[in-house]
């Protein structure tokens, strides 16, 4: 009995077993790089919805008639905190990531709105405690943009190899969805809130 063909079908069996297996291993390793690069822009974030509450108790003494805006800058910051709590459950979730950007656009306005008022009160700019959490915040909207770069960085390598032939084989069956990219989506989220409390 020729056992030349059973021998040549179990190579083959074997051959693709391993190369399906090498695919699936790097969706997985890819798919676990964007979601620690997640975790970057989470810590970050989380020290922003730290400093807001701050921020606004220090204003309030001298916005104590502007309640309105100091209202809907909390109510932004709950909203964003909760948008990003799912998010940071599940990073390859792609409405998780549109609900997080919406809430962090929404969040930005009211801090704008926030600085752009506060500018109108010489005592409050020069209060130093209001500088101080200023300038913190500054520079956590500094990291959270590096954060938020080397996140898209890893969903765009990761959402880039799943569509290749022939690993978009291997991602549908084995649920490799599309990564979102965490993009700002207006020309107010593209900069920092103008924070400017000096002299």
């Amino acid at each position: 009995m020729d056992y030349l063909p059973i021998i040549i079908v179990l190579v083959a069996v074997v051959a693709l077993i391993f190369f399906t297996v090498s695919i699936y291993n790097r969706l997985v390793t890819l798919r676990n790089r964007f979601k620690n690069a997640f975790s970057q822009i989470d810590v970050q974030l989380k020290r922003r919805y730290d400093l807001i509450p701050n921020l606004v108790e220090t204003a309030k003494a001298y916005l104590s008639h502007e309640r309105e805006t100091l209202e809907a800058v909390i109510q932004a910051r709950n909203t964003a905190s909760q948008a990003n709590e799912k998010a940071a459950a599940h990073p390859e979730d792609a409405s998780a990531i549109k609900g997080l950007m919406g809430a962090e656009t929404a969040l930005t306005g009211a801090l704008g709105k926030l600085f752009a008022l506060s500018e109108a009160y010489p005592d409050l700019k020069a209060n130093q405690n209001m500088a101080q959490l200023s300038e913190e915040l500054s520079s956590t909207e500094n990291k959270i943009a590096f954060a938020r770069q080397a996140f898209n960085d890893s969903v765009m390598r990761y959402n880039t190899e799943r569509e290749k032939f022939p690993n978009n084989m291997i991602a549908g069956p084995f649920n490799f969805q599309a990564a979102q990219l965490f993009e700002i989506e207006s020309s107010e989220q593209r900069e920092a809130p103008k924070v400017s409390f000096g002299n």
